[in-house]
């Protein structure tokens, strides 16, 4: 593909922001990819566009001098890009760039990809198409881009293999479901040297299906800032995540959880590595759950489960040389997503590991930790400590009252609680309350320590 047919393609984009040039950029792209592949240049304006179709072999490259702006009508956006795979989250089901069953393909440059967030609902509907979603893809690359404003997702690959992301710019933080980079059923993943920003989750694993495990996954020198996760992983997880390691990340004003482990569908997370970590305001530094769950209309429940699970496995979590500083005024009080929903205080917070009695989190090692916690609770803030919940085995007690991720919304202690953890290792661990806290310091119950085998 020649520079000057791909020129000749695209000389009917007008790039003025208002008139639809989606159909010239897609017959551009077609046609590349017919060639047996080529770059597509956007350069020199806004170009808006409905749903676009990545192919194989071609690259797309957003000229620093040009934006892709998301069309604000709905009807440009085709309905046969597959789905959003949470159950109650089916108004995220259109996107603006999709590919399916493609390889080699890119999209980079200094540019802009425009989401539109505020020309759609912000909240449940159709009307809110995620960015960029991938399926079935393998040899993905991301490179350079400037990510902003999608109205729900910035990106989903879904049973996909081998992506790199690097030197992306995300910032999605104007409306719900602002997530940053979603994996889901998806193996061989690098991303390095991004800056992640949103209202949900800025990186996050997920296992919708035990045929495509999750592993291999590379996180390193990226910056995170949200709402409710730094990175996450599970949640869905019927399948396997494993072979984690993610590293050099900093985290800044994380209203929930900085780093959170869910394994709650049956499958299997382990091998997770996570080293040299820096947070400031980040309400729960850590929380970690095994259980079980699956109610047909509640949040979070894959679409691809239809029955309670057995409880899975969670094992081999090592987590160490992380620094945690809550010191910004912020932290002190509530804090909240737009203007009514509470995220998190400072009685929501610390390092939590926690499963059903019977089913413990195995072999984990927290090490070379400083945690600095804002304080300040008052047990006549919160419940009673006898109030607190067990994890419960839901297939056992399925009408019991359960502690959950989003349940109680209080911590029992100031700085960690770790409950059901066999195979505990504690090293180098300290912490600093910035104002006085009448809660125990640190709660450990029903946990076993590693076995240590001299040489």
């Amino acid at each position: 593909m020649t520079v000057e047919t791909v020129n000749r393609v695209l000389s009917g984009a007008v790039a003025d922001g208002v008139t639809n040039d989606g159909p010239v950029i897609q017959k551009a792209i077609d046609e590349c990819s017919s060639q047996g592949g080529g770059t597509v240049t956007l350069a020199g304006g806004t170009y808006l566009s409905g749903t676009l179709r990545m192919k194989s072999n071609v690259t797309l490259n957003i000229d620093a001098s040009a934006t892709l702006l998301a069309s604000p009508n709905i009807g440009d956006y085709a309905a046969d890009v597959h789905h959003n795979r949470y159950r109650n989250e089916t108004a995220l089901d259109r996107c603006f760039i999709f590919a399916e069953d493609a390889e080699n393909f890119t999209l980079t440059g200094r540019g802009v990809i425009d989401g539109n967030a505020e020309a759609f609902p912000n909240d449940g509907s159709i009307y809110r198409p995620m960015m960029i979603r991938t399926l079935r893809c393998s040899n993905v690359h991301v490179e350079g881009l400037r990510l902003y404003n999608a109205a729900a997702w910035t990106t989903a690959f879904l049973d996909s293999s081998y992506i790199w992301i690097h030197g992306v710019d995300i910032r999605n933080d104007k409306r719900y479901n602002g997530d940053g980079l979603d994996f889901d059923g998806s193996s061989h993943i690098f991303v390095s040297d991004c800056h992640v920003r949103g209202t949900d989750d800025n990186f996050c694993l997920q296992a919708s299906s035990k045929d495509y495990p999750v592993e291999d996954v590379h996180v390193t020198n990226c910056a995170f800032t949200g709402v409710c996760a730094g990175v996450r992983i599970g949640l869905k997880s019927i399948g396997d995540i494993r072979n984690v390691a993610i590293a050099n990340c900093t985290f800044h004003s994380v209203w929930r959880e900085g780093i959170k482990i869910e394994c709650t569908e049956g499958g299997t997370i382990s091998d997770i590595n996570i080293a040299n970590i820096t947070m400031r305001n980040v309400t729960r530094p850590i929380f970690v759950v095994l259980n079980n769950r699956f109610e047909l209309d509640d949040y979070g429940s894959s679409v691809e489960l239809d029955h309670m699970p057995a409880i899975g496995r969670l094992e081999r979590i090592g987590i160490s040389q992380l620094i945690a500083v809550d010191d910004e005024e912020e932290m002190s009080r509530t804090h909240m997503r737009f203007t009514d929903d509470v995220m998190g205080s400072p009685r929501f917070n610390g390092i939590r590991f926690d499963a059903a009695e019977g089913h413990p989190i195995e072999d984990v090692t927290l090490s070379d930790i400083r945690y600095v916690a804002v304080g300040g609770v008052k047990l006549a803030d919160i419940p009673p400590m006898d109030q607190y919940p067990p994890v419960l085995d839901r297939l056992v007690h399925p009408n019991g009252v359960s502690s959950e991720n989003y349940y109680p919304d209080w911590s029992r202690a100031t700085f960690m609680d770790l409950r059901n953890v066999h195979g505990l290792t504690l090293r180098g661990v300290h912490f600093t309350a910035l104002r006085d806290d009448e809660r125990e310091p640190v709660i450990i119950e029903g946990c076993t320590k590693a076995r240590e085998v001299a040489f």
